[in-house]
């Protein structure tokens, strides 16, 4: 019964948003998100403790502004989710330009894939919808969500244009097939971990336990690591898809260290995007819920 009103309710938002115009939709998720963040109140405190870590320096009040741009961002990115079957390479423009297209094309001409670092950032959903749509479609991985109904209706705006989500449980494999073929795969390494999953590197300066996946990856594979991330322009009233430079891979030989030492490298670009766009990373997640032993806990 539950499984079936959360999919009747999940169905209802994308379809009504997806009706209306552009300007009305991302209102209406701005006001749908401003409802839900109020309603849970965890949500509130998990964001207001990730702030004080990661800014111990701001106010309050400070902290509290930057949650009402961040929630009022993630209605913005639901009206826009709602919107992917809209999208075509003539209209796209308007909506989301690509930056440092040639960064990702660089790494393309290694020949031995691209993985995409990157995470929760600006509207991250958006990233594969354009990519895709210019013609460089690409695999993904995504965290199951409980309910399958609603899973599959997710996935299907994911997939419209030509995307691929791909099981982050079932990954590896997929994952190495891809690479092989010269692909893309895009891997999130913002959320929190379980110990046998991953490393504890700096965040803000506090350890915070991070998937070692892309790095072991990128170890094996000799795949192109090319940070990627969409955040807002309100000067131009656009989102911007932005490829950096591929990084450097460190190889010492020690693959343990080499995983440690990458990992930490490639949180820090998290970091950077979220203390340049702080309204724009996803607070409301509880990244440091993982501790180190004998650490006391923060949440």
């Amino acid at each position: 019964m539950r499984e079936g009103l959360e999919f009747v309710v999940a169905w209802l938002v994308l379809k009504t948003l997806g009706a209306l115009p552009r300007p009305a939709a991302r209102a209406a998720g701005a006001a749908l998100a401003r409802v839900i963040y109020w309603l849970h109140a965890p949500l509130r405190r998990t964001a207001l403790v990730n702030l004080r870590i990661a800014f111990p320096e701001w106010t309050d009040a400070q902290r509290r502004r930057v949650l009402r741009g961040f929630v009022r961002q993630m209605g913005w990115q639901a009206a826009e989710f709602a919107h992917f079957p809209r999208y075509t390479p003539q209209n796209v423009d308007r909506v989301i330009q690509i930056d440092g297209l040639e960064n990702f094309l660089a790494g393309h001409q290694g020949g031995k894939g691209v993985l995409y670092l990157t995470g929760h950032m600006g509207a991250w959903e958006m990233a594969p919808m354009r990519q895709a749509l210019q013609g460089y479609p690409l695999h993904f991985l995504v965290r199951r969500i409980p309910n399958r109904r609603v899973e599959e209706l997710i996935n299907r705006y994911r997939s419209v244009h030509g995307n691929t989500p791909v099981d982050k449980k079932e990954s590896a494999r997929a994952i190495f097939k891809v690479l092989r073929r010269g692909g893309a795969v895009g891997i999130l390494i913002d959320l929190n971990t379980l110990p046998e999953e991953g490393v504890f590197v700096d965040f803000f300066g506090v350890p915070a336990c991070t998937t070692t996946g892309l790095a072991r990856i990128a170890l094996r594979t000799e795949a192109a690591v090319v940070p990627v991330y969409v955040f807002w322009e309100p000067a131009l009233r656009k989102y911007h898809l932005r490829f950096e430079p591929p990084l450097d891979v460190v190889r010492t030989g020690d693959e343990e260290a080499d995983v440690v030492t990458n990992t930490a490298r490639f949180t820090k670009v998290i970091e950077g995007f979220a203390r340049r766009f702080p309204d724009q990373w996803l607070w409301v997640h509880k990244r440091w819920k993982t501790r180190p032993p004998g650490a006391s806990e923060l949440y």
